[in-house]
């Protein structure tokens, strides 16, 4: 077994036996999968299904993943029975017995169609970009542009953006290799975290996994409720989640152990 998967269990499992619930969190690309060139290609193995099932059917377990994907995709690509599905960075969930989606993202539809068009038509000279609009957020991907032209691609979605930024009705959010177009609300992973805790009723244990910048909300807000947060990856550069996992393959380890506590 890996080395920070041994460091890490050996305090997460004797903290977890002393719980009766625990809140089970994890973001998708990334920590429950490896990242891929396309979103539709980033597919959860067996291993890391069957282990999202049976913590899903556990009854110490409330289980769910909170991703920047669309509800949609996020429920297709992860269709597993029980699970919360928790989309647009939690601004929609979908949960056992109940449901949520953010009014404020709601009410800046329109400006996100907009702006949708505007980056695709600012952006459709640069190869392997891709514009997805996930119904209450955007996200430009372009891990399959030339490194050469990267710089630019960052410029032409500073300059399309900017105006919008600037009226108060957007924000971006830089991750690997794309960038997040939301609406300018009060609203995160750790919001939606809070709000599935509190939906859950009894205040379970929370624990979240995650690997990129837009898990820091999360991580945030787990850890400031005396729970675990975890990052996945090989640097721990500019994160402050107390406790690291290298891989996904690590993390498909992980969900076996949970069942054992």
């Amino acid at each position: 077994m890996m080395a920070h998967l041994l460091n890490i269990w050996s305090s997460i499992g004797a903290r977890l036996s002393r719980e009766d619930q625990v809140l089970l969190l994890f973001d998708y690309d990334g920590t429950l999968t490896p990242i891929a060139p396309r979103p539709e290609d980033a597919v959860l193995s067996e291993d890391v299904w069957r282990g999202l099932e049976s913590l899903a059917a556990h009854p110490r377990y409330v289980a769910g993943i909170v991703s920047g994907r669309s509800l949609e995709d996020l429920s297709n690509m992860a269709n597993v029975p029980g699970l919360i599905h928790a989309g647009n960075h939690g601004m929609e969930i979908q949960a056992p017995g109940w449901q949520f989606t953010h009014p404020g993202a709601v009410a800046a539809r329109d400006i996100l169609d907009e702006a949708q068009r505007q980056l695709a038509e600012a952006l459709a000279h640069i190869p392997g970009i891709l514009v997805e609009h996930k119904g209450l957020t955007l996200t430009v991907h372009y891990r399959a542009t030339p490194d050469a032209m990267v710089e630019e691609v960052e410029a032409i979605m500073e300059a399309v953006a900017r105006p919008h930024v600037d009226a108060g009705q957007l924000r971006l959010t830089q991750g690997k290799k794309v960038v997040e177009v939301r609406p300018a609300i009060p609203w995160d992973k750790g919001k939606a975290i809070e709000k599935i805790r509190e939906e859950c009723g009894g205040c379970p244990y929370p624990v979240y996994f995650g690997d990129d910048r837009t898990d820091e909300d999360g991580f945030r807000v787990v850890q400031d409720m005396g729970g675990l947060a975890v990052f996945v990856g090989e640097s721990r550069d500019g994160t402050m989640a107390l406790h690291q996992l290298d891989t996904p393959a690590e993390v498909a380890v992980t969900l076996r152990l949970f069942e054992g506590v």
